[in-house]
């Protein structure tokens, strides 16, 4: 998936997309162990959708969070 593709997401849709790949992950690591695994590239572009979803996650917490303001 594409980055353009998950920025045009909203969280929800992105939280039932992170959840659905991590089932895959889970699944496909399965699949090598029992050796079954077709693509073993699949796990590499799933571990990196999944990262790349964190980090727009984790980018919008951050744009609405409040600002942190330090007093001495």
């Amino acid at each position: 998936m594409k980055i353009n593709e998950l920025k045009e997401m909203t969280v929800e849709e992105l939280g039932t997309q992170r959840r659905d790949l991590k089932q895959e992950m889970i699944n496909l690591r399965v699949q090598q162990q029992s050796g079954q695994l077709e693509n073993p590239a699949r796990i590499r572009t799933v571990r990196r959708t999944i990262a790349r979803i964190e980090t727009i996650l984790s980018s919008r917490r951050l744009e609405t969070a409040p600002p942190v303001t330090e007093t001495a």
